[in-house]
């Protein structure tokens, strides 16, 4: 994996590590939404939901357009698909020790009976 790829995974990480930030993003899969719209449900301050934005946007999980007086948010599933791609391989790393196990213990079950 390249220095870009591997910083690009970290700042997907990083930016999904918040649960506001998890929030918003489960938000904006229904649909764009505006920065006043994201911050509805939270008890925090608008300022505060942008700084989770930018920091969304700066790992490329959002983007931000410009609509007049309105800046939609949107969901960038590029990121998230990457970080599902990285963390399949782990589970088909432990998936085929957990087979490999299975047959052992399936082994030694068998020699134990005799």
């Amino acid at each position: 994996m390249s220095d870009v790829a591997t910083g690009a995974l970290d700042a997907t990480f990083a930016a999904l590590a918040d649960p506001t930030r998890r929030a918003i993003l489960a938000r904006l899969r229904s649909g764009e939404a505006s920065v006043s719209e994201l911050a509805a449900p939270f008890d925090m301050s608008q300022p505060a939901v942008s700084k989770h934005l930018k920091v969304l946007e700066r790992a490329g999980l959002i983007t931000r357009g410009r609509d007049a007086q309105r800046r939609p948010c949107r969901l960038r599933p590029g990121p998230l698909e990457d970080a599902a791609g990285w963390l399949e391989n782990y589970r088909a790393f432990w998936e085929d020790r957990f087979q490999n196990l299975d047959v052992l213990l399936e082994e030694l079950k068998g020699t134990g009976d005799e």
